[in-house]
C-alpha cells in the first residue's frame, strides 16, 4: 500500500513545524559583512592596480633573465674562439 501526502506550506512554516532555527537574521549579518570586506577590497582589484602590482616585479625578472643569458652567451664566446 503507497500513501502520498502533499503538504503546501512556506519554508518558513516548514521551519517552525520540524523545530529549526529560524537563520535568516545570522545570514544577514554575515552578507553585510561580506559586502563591507568586498567593497574595502575592490580597490585592490582594479584592473590598473593589478598592474602596477605584477608588472613592474614580471619586467625586472625578464630583464635579469636576458642579463643572465647574455652574460652566459658571452662567456661562453671566449671558449669558442681559444679552441680554433
Amino acid at each position: 500500500m503507497k500513501i502520498t501526502f502533499d503538504v503546501e506550506c512556506t519554508p518558513e512554516e516548514a521551519r517552525t513545524f520540524f523545530g529549526l532555527p529560524d537563520v535568516k537574521p545570522m545570514q544577514d549579518a554575515l552578507m553585510k559583512k561580506v559586502e563591507d570586506r568586498m567593497g574595502q577590497n575592490l580597490d585592490a582589484m582594479a584592473p590598473e592596480a593589478l598592474l602596477k602590482t605584477w608588472m613592474p616585479a614580471s619586467v625586472q625578472g625578464m630583464e635579469q633573465f636576458q642579463k643572465l643569458f647574455w652574460s652566459a652567451f658571452q662567456a661562453a664566446q671566449p671558449r669558442q674562439k681559444q679552441e680554433k
